[in-house]
């Protein structure tokens, strides 16, 4: 299992290196980064002064290395990088250090701040709204692919499959559009919802409040398109499994349905219904851009897009890499379910 870990970590960690170098390539190239960080008044000493600050002297290949450098947890830094940068870790050496740290993801264009900051200001909401939405999806997607497997051949079974392609066939974006006008403006009145919302609202007199409603019209958005492949997966999953002579002796001993169809046979149909769970809420997590956008919800997507319209770079590489990091570990994590539910992943 260890070696199996490993393995993993090592493919993770290349994967990562090519976001790394993909981002980079990518972003870099677009416009002079100076004239987007001073704006349009600053003379050509400035303008020298930033573009030196911001490596943009340099030739493109140490460009890279100096990014590398940055966003990696293991770096080479000068005493006055380390104090300029506000890196956080451990050093040791001595005018130029080797250290185990946070990565820096440098600094807003716009806003002049570490984009690290930014971003995790934005994080708890997007992960608390792929919990939500993963939450309301699984729960949901489970519910509707047993009875529609237990029910096969029936009006259940065709009603849960309808709903099931009509939420596979609707995009988010879309499907967010008519339920913030359905839920949060016409039926407004009766659901006590807003289309638009964050976490917590500012009140002038009362202070900074709780508001869990916002979150529900964004997580049920959110949360169609994995429902339905669950659901989905679900059905087929199970009917494979209750097909087996294993559940035929089950029966045979007289266990009762509902033991034979959770206990029995859920648990062993489950294998492809947590590779759904866990692909999806990575990319739930990762790429909630449009959905956080229609209903105002502050998460990574919002500041991205955001961020993008503004042409403030830094931040949205340094959302693509945080996404990218988060793809990964779910990755790893679903892995280490698959080696410790089924004994033979581990051995592949």
């Amino acid at each position: 299992m260890i070696r199996y870990l490993i393995k993993k970590i090592i493919y993770g960690l290349l994967v990562m290196l090519g976001v790394v170098v993909a981002v980079f390539f990518l972003f870099q190239g677009f416009g002079d980064p100076s004239r987007l960080v001073m704006g349009q008044r600053a003379d050509a000493a400035t303008q020298e002064n930033i573009r030196k600050e911001l490596y943009l002297d340099q030739p493109r290949w140490k460009q890279f290395l100096l990014y590398l450098d940055d966003v990696s947890p293991i770096g080479i830094h000068s005493k006055e990088e380390i104090a300029q940068k506000g890196l956080r870790g451990v050093f040791i050496g001595g005018e130029t250090k080797l250290g185990l740290k946070w990565p820096y993801l440098r600094r807003s264009y716009q806003t002049k701040r570490a984009v690290s900051a930014v971003l995790m200001e934005a994080l708890p909401g997007t992960i608390l709204l792929a919990l939500a939405a993963m939450f309301i999806a699984t729960v949901t997607g489970v519910a509707l692919g047993v009875l529609a497997a237990v029910k096969k051949n029936t009006w259940m079974d065709t009603t849960a499959i309808f709903t099931s392609v009509l939420g596979i066939s609707a995009p988010s974006f879309f499907m967010g559009i008519v339920i913030a006008y359905v839920f949060g403006f016409v039926l407004s009145d009766q659901t006590g919802l807003y289309m638009t919302g964050s976490l917590f609202d500012t009140d002038p007199f009362t202070g900074r409040q709780l508001q869990l409603r916002n979150l529900i019209l964004p997580a049920v958005t959110l949360g169609i398109r994995p429902m339905a492949i669950i659901a989905q997966l679900t059905r087929g999953s199970l009917l494979e499994v209750l097909d087996q002579d294993y559940i035929r002796t089950a029966y045979a001993k007289g266990l009762p349905k509902y033991v034979v169809v959770w206990k029995h046979g859920l648990r062993n149909a489950l294998n492809p219904v947590i590779t759904a769970i866990t692909g999806w809420f990575a990319e739930l997590l990762a790429g909630a851009f449009f959905v956080e956008y229609i209903f105002g919800w502050k998460g990574i997507g919002k500041v991205t897009v955001d961020a993008l319209s503004k042409l403030d770079f830094p931040v949205v590489m340094g959302s693509v890499l945080v996404s990218s990091f988060f793809f990964i570990l779910i990755g790893l994590l679903a892995d280490v379910l698959y080696g410790a539910v089924d004994p033979r992943v581990r051995r592949a």
